[in-house]
Order: structure tokens, then sequence, then C-alpha cells
């Protein structure tokens, strides 16, 4: 099946991790992983859980706001707590939390209202499933694969039966996923811990498929995946094909009270413009308090970012990635038709900015948001090495606070000197 069109072209897209762990404000499933805090004392936020004041409504409202077109919740995390009403096991937040009810229905009916895809994240693993330490990684990608007792059988020794309940359980629950909520995308996690033909990729992405043929799902469905998610570290050079950033807003992806180190508004732009100008998304990642409100110093950065994007949406949308290194310092995008490119400035520009390398002639220059006309000349240039193009620099009036766009008009597609020059 061909890539849904309208991934590449979402641009921004936003991470819900909601779930018990923001009771205590823990790290999400691993701090009963590694032990830093007791299974016991973990699973009891189950009791602290009451989604009091979850609106998914107002989330939809926000998201937009924002400038997102989609949404990725966690339905169900490593810890095994469904958000929704599972028919496989009883561990979900409606039979037994205060929270009571199911908290995905209402959601996907909300982004839907905002139109915006509706996406769902669902780990492959299950810490807390009887069934799900019951075989071994043929090739453990790290120690803990092979040792931590949530994962591996004791004394090594496999129950072949168990791991088929397992998977049952598994496919049972993406089924209800895809069938109850349709969701656009499946954003799937926890497929290191198991190999390819140990998961049943194949047969999962056949079942996922046939439920509802037009679902994205992301690369960790291994060779199943249609797009990469590389996560908090930015790569530095596009992945292949589809992407997408996954990004915190402070360091923490569920809720944690300590955790007050939000990235300011500019570092989310800049985030943000680096990551469409390599051709990916950035999916932003907020974490919701236990009642389901969203830390207002989260909803101010989200709200700050929608600004800098409304202003500058003609950069943003319908474009594809820019120019490689060192034709203009700074990210860019670049048209669909390839006639106008987007150059961003993060500091304020001083004399004038270049443009290295360009071939097509430049009809225009102006700034994006104003619409101020900036003069340009084209100096120097020899046989087919072409000059460079300067651009003069916007009056202070013209510069945004987080990044400066400037749209450079061509007369034609876009065409790039890549050589070395004249010997």
């Amino acid at each position: 099946m061909p890539m849904q069109p309208w991934f590449s072209d979402a641009k921004l897209g936003i991470f819900i991790h909601y779930g018990i762990y923001a009771v205590d404000g823990v790290p999400e499933s691993w701090s009963f992983y590694s032990g830093k805090v007791p299974h016991e004392q973990y699973m009891k936020q189950l009791d602290g859980f009451t989604a009091s004041n979850y609106d998914p409504k107002a989330w939809a409202e926000v998201f937009a706001k924002a400038g997102a077109k989609y949404a990725v919740l966690t339905a169900r995390h490593h810890d095994g707590v469904a958000l929704w009403d599972t028919g496989q096991g009883d561990l979900n937040v409606v039979k037994h939390t205060p929270a009571a009810r199911d908290l995905i229905a209402g959601y996907a009916e909300a982004l839907r209202e905002q139109g915006l895809k509706v996406g769902l994240y669902y780990s492959h693993s299950d810490w807390n499933h009887p069934d799900y330490a019951s075989v071994v990684h043929p090739d453990p990608p790290n120690d803990d694969v092979g040792t931590n007792r949530y994962v591996t059988p004791k004394d090594g020794v496999e129950d072949p039966e168990a791991w088929a309940r397992f998977l049952s359980y598994r496919n049972a629950q993406v089924g209800e996923l895809v069938s109850r909520y349709r969701p656009d995308l499946l954003w799937f996690d926890g497929e290191w811990e198991r190999s390819e033909d140990q998961w049943k990729m194949r047969e999962l992405s056949e079942e996922i498929l046939a439920g509802n043929p037009d679902t994205v799902l992301n690369a960790r469905m291994l060779s199943y995946g249609d797009y990469a998610t590389p996560e908090q570290g930015v790569p530095l050079r596009a992945p292949d094909g589809p992407w997408e950033l996954c990004l915190t807003v402070n360091d923490s992806w569920g809720y944690q009270h300590q955790d007050d180190n939000q990235k300011s508004v500019g570092k989310l732009v800049r985030y943000f413009a680096e990551t469409i100008g390599m051709g990916g998304n950035l999916l932003l990642d907020v974490g919701p308090q236990e009642d389901g409100t969203i830390p207002a110093a989260q909803v101010e950065r989200l709200e700050g970012l929608g600004g800098w994007i409304d202003k500058h949406r003609g950069a943003v949308y319908g474009t594809v990635a820019g120019l490689p290194a060192g034709h203009h310092y700074g990210p860019s995008t670049l048209s669909a038709d390839r006639r106008t490119l987007y150059l961003v400035c993060f500091d304020t520009p001083r004399e004038t900015i270049g443009l290295r390398g360009l071939r097509t002639p430049v009809k225009r220059v102006s700034v994006v948001g104003t619409g101020t006309e900036l003069p340009h000349q084209v100096i120097g240039g020899l046989g087919e090495v072409p000059g460079v193009t300067w651009i003069d620099a916007p009056v202070s009036a013209d510069v945004d606070a987080y990044a400066t766009v400037l749209a450079v008009e061509l007369d034609g597609e876009l065409d790039l000197y890549r050589g070395a020059g004249r010997d």
C-alpha cells in the first residue's frame, strides 16, 4: 500500500502520554521495570486515576490551535493498562480506576470534529501480562531483554503455548482499536523485545489493513511500517522515506510533577522548522495530569508554536524538504511545485541574506506574514557556476520574534548547482 498522502503534509502532530503513571508522576511503565518504583506501588496508582477533568474537546481545540493535523494517544503503554474497556483481560481504566469510563472514544470523536487525524499508540510488549515473559529473543539487542524478569522467562525456559496466548491477546486488543475507533494511524512501540518473526508482524499487519486498509503504521511494525520515528535526538541526516521526530515539550513523556524544564516557544519553533526543512513531521509530546488537564505551561507552548505556524502557514503546509546544507544558513522548505523557496532565519538578519548555488532566476522576494518585498541582486558567477543571490535584510518591523521567513519566488522550478566551482 502507498503511504497515505495526508501524513507527509501534516507537519505537526501531538503525542499524548496519558495513563495511571500521572498519579504519582513517575516514568510511564519504566519506573517499575527498572526497579525505581516497586511494582505494587506503581499499580496502586490505579486507585488515584480519576480523569475528573478530562475534556477531549478542549484537547482537540488546543491541538488545532497549535497547527497540528493529527494526534497520538497512548491507548496502552508497556504497563498493560488499557484506556478502553477491552474484552481482553480486565486491566483497564474502565474497570479498575475511579475514571470508570472509556477515554478513547471521546478523544477520537473530538479530533475528528476539529478535522484532525486520529492516532493511537499501542505497545507490542506488556510487562504485566502473565504470558509475556515466556520466550527468549533470538538476538537480544541489549542485556535487559535477555535478563529482565518482565521480559524473559525464568531460567530461560520457554513456553510457546503461553506466547501464543499472548499474541492472541495482543492481536485481539489491536483489533478492538481498529474496529471501535478506526484510527488513521497506529503508533506501535516495544518492538525491540522480540524478533519480527516472534511478533508475527506480517499477520498483524494483514489483520489491521483488512480492518482498515488506509491505516498508517509506524516503523515499530518493523518491515511492515510506513515511516521512521526518531525520538528526542534530532537526526543530522533525514531518514529514508517519510518520518517524524518525537519530541517532549519538557524532559518527560508523561506527567512528572518535578519536571518544569519546558522548552521555550523559540526552541520549539527551531525544532519544528528544522524538522520540516528536512522533510519530516514533528510529533510534539505533552503529558496530561491524572485528572486529564494538560499543564498550562505546555498549553502555552503549543499555542505559541501555533501562532508562529499560522503566520507562516504558506511556508509550512503544502511544502517539501528545502535546500541541502550550505546553500542557506538555516532551514528552508520548498513549495510542492518547486517554484517558491522559503528561507527561515532564526537570528535577526543583518545587511543581507546570501543564497548560494541557485541557478533559477529570482522573480521576487518577500517577508512571509507581512508581505514586504525585499530587494535582491546576484553578484559574481562564472560559466556554469552561479553567483550568490544577495537579499536585503528586512527592517525591524518585519522581523519575527522567533524566526523570520522569506519567500523567494523563482522564475521556473528550483535548479541548484552542487559542484566545487571552477578548477
